[in-house]
């Protein structure tokens, strides 16, 4: 009886301390944004990462397609939008999951920039 009193206490203090409230994007390392974002180097991954599986020729979303530079500059102020929609908008993207929010500050800041290419 004893030994079951003290696993379910050590269980029950290390559930207790093991749980950690903290979100991804605090936990997450801290990524510095270029001083200059371009599509090339810094964009396109993010939308072939979160978009084109959907926004693509193939994909789901095919009537919106995001697959090359002009279609997705024409298309940023609807993608920032949609992607800062709160948890549960219909509206939200990428549909089921969300971008973190360095990669937000990046289509921000590549807007702000200047929406360059290169």
């Amino acid at each position: 009886m004893r030994n079951a009193v003290k696993i379910i206490f050590v269980t029950i203090i290390f559930s207790v301390t093991s749980c950690d409230t903290r979100t991804y994007d605090e936990i997450s390392p801290k990524v510095v944004i270029p001083s200059k974002v371009t599509y090339n180097q810094d964009v396109k991954q993010i939308i072939i990462s979160n978009c084109v599986t959907c926004h693509s020729a193939v994909g789901a979303a095919n009537f919106y397609p995001l697959t090359d530079y002009s279609l997705v500059k024409n298309a940023i102020d609807n993608i920032l939008d949609r992607v800062q929609k709160p948890a549960g908008d219909p509206g939200k993207m990428p549909q089921g999951g969300s971008l973190s929010t360095t990669n937000i500050d990046i289509l921000k800041k590549w807007k702000a920039d200047g929406l360059l290419e290169q």
